[in-house]
């Protein structure tokens, strides 16, 4: 977090308008507990299954975890993302969108919800290609109700990501989206002087997988 409120103060903004998400994936209890003592809240994993394994047991231990899905979604893990999660970082196809807003109505309950784009177009990557993002986003509202809150990218491993993460600002501008997050432990620093909101560090906060 010191990292954190270091580039927000470089970069004139508040540090109190970045969220760092601590990415949890691979790591079991014992690991978590840790980080959750030292005050740490916000949490992201990138499995359904994974997720179920290991926080309802941690909620029960500090019931104000927020918990964000920040990998691939697929429609008959839906039920399971809507009952866990808080925030769903990765609608991308209009199959998650229906199923999702099928959960929610059925559940009663509202995660918070963000669009993956693509940003470097990667055939193997998972996200909606920049062209698409505003219809996509406006389907996800009109067709489905769903109250899309921002978009999500994760640049190309190769890449510079100062590119990328000002073209999702521009995008999230252009469709008056509040949330960006972008940014992870090899680049948040650039992600926060272009808008981040949310960041998604793992390896600095737990050490390699």
């Amino acid at each position: 977090m010191a990292r954190c409120r270091a580039a927000a103060k470089d970069w004139g903004r508040d540090v109190a308008d970045i969220t760092l998400v601590a990415v949890s994936k691979t790591f079991g209890r014992e690991e978590i507990l840790p980080v959750l003592e030292a005050g740490q809240r916000v949490f992201g994993e990138n499995r359904v299954q994974e997720a179920q394994g290991k926080w309802p047991e941690l909620r029960q231990l500090y019931p104000d975890i927020e918990l964000h899905l920040i990998g691939p979604l697929q429609s008959n893990k839906a039920a399971d993302a809507v009952a866990l999660f808080d925030v769903i970082e990765t609608i991308d196809r209009e199959k998650i969108a229906a199923a999702l807003a099928k959960e929610m109505e059925k559940q009663g309950k509202a995660p918070r919800l963000l669009v993956q784009v693509n940003t470097g177009a990667e055939p193997q990557k998972a996200g909606v290609l920049p062209g698409e993002t505003s219809a996509f986003v406006e389907l996800c509202r009109k067709k489905y109700g769903l109250a899309i809150e921002g978009l999500m990218c994760i640049p190309p491993f190769e890449e510079n990501p100062g590119p990328h993460f000002a073209l999702l600002r521009k995008l999230a501008g252009e469709l008056a989206l509040e949330v960006l997050s972008m940014g992870m432990s090899a680049d948040f620093e650039t992600a926060i002087e272009l808008g981040a909101t949310h960041v998604r560090v793992g390896s600095a906060i737990f050490g390699q997988r």
